[in-house]
C-alpha cells in the first residue's frame, strides 16, 4: 500500500479535479428564492387586498370627523313595537313565508325581505312578500350553500327586523337590533 503524496494529506486541490458549479450550491439557491418568495407574495397580496370590495353596510351612515352614526330608528320601533317574526324557505315548494311570532304586524301590507351574502353584494336579493293566509310570501328559490344576512321591513323602511340564516338551515328568527328597555 503506498503513501499519499503530501499534497493529496494537506487537502490541497488537484490540478486535474474540475471545479464544482455554483448551481451545485445549495446556499446560491436560497438566496435567490427568499426574494423571489417574497416578491410574489407581496404581489399576491396587493391582488387580493385591491379586491372589489364588494361587502359593504347597507345602512345609511352618516360621518363628522372620524365619527360614524347611523339612524337606528327603525330598529327602536320594532324594539318598542315588540315586533319578532320566523322566515321559513321551503325548497320543495318553491316559496319563501313569513311568520309573525309577537307584535302587532299589518296583516294587509306586503313586507320586503332583503336576502344579503355575507361577501357579494352582486348577490343580494330583495323580494316583496305578499300578505297571505299565515303571514306573507312569495315564490322564490334560495340557495342555502353560504349565510344569509336577512332584513325584513314594511315598504316604507318605518320599521326593520335582522337576523341571519345559517348555511343549509331552512328558517330563522328575525329581531329587532335594539333591545327593549
Amino acid at each position: 500500500m503506498t503513501d499519499p503524496s503530501p499534497e493529496k494529506r494537506r487537502g490541497t486541490p488537484d490540478p486535474t479535479d474540475k471545479p464544482e458549479s455554483p448551481w451545485r450550491m445549495p446556499i446560491v439557491w436560497l438566496v435567490i428564492a427568499l426574494p423571489a418568495a417574497v416578491v410574489i407574495a407581496s404581489i399576491g397580496l396587493i391582488f387580493i387586498a385591491g379586491g372589489d370590495g364588494n361587502d359593504v353596510v347597507r345602512d345609511d351612515v352618516q360621518r363628522t370627523a372620524q365619527i360614524q352614526t347611523a339612524d337606528l330608528s327603525a330598529d327602536a320601533i320594532a324594539s318598542e313595537q315588540k315586533l319578532s317574526a320566523i322566515v321559513r324557505t321551503d325548497a320543495e315548494g318553491g316559496f319563501i313565508e313569513v311568520l309573525p311570532v309577537s307584535g302587532t304586524f299589518d296583516r294587509d301590507a306586503p313586507l320586503r325581505l332583503t336576502l344579503a351574502h355575507p361577501s357579494d353584494s352582486a348577490r343580494d336579493t330583495v323580494l316583496l312578500l305578499g300578505p297571505g293566509e299565515l303571514g306573507w310570501r312569495v315564490d322564490a328559490e334560495l340557495d342555502d350553500s353560504h349565510d344569509w344576512k336577512v332584513e325584513l321591513g314594511p315598504e316604507d323602511s318605518h320599521w326593520r327586523l335582522r337576523g341571519r340564516l345559517p348555511k343549509g338551515q331552512q328558517a330563522t328568527n328575525l329581531r329587532p337590533s335594539l333591545q327593549a328597555q
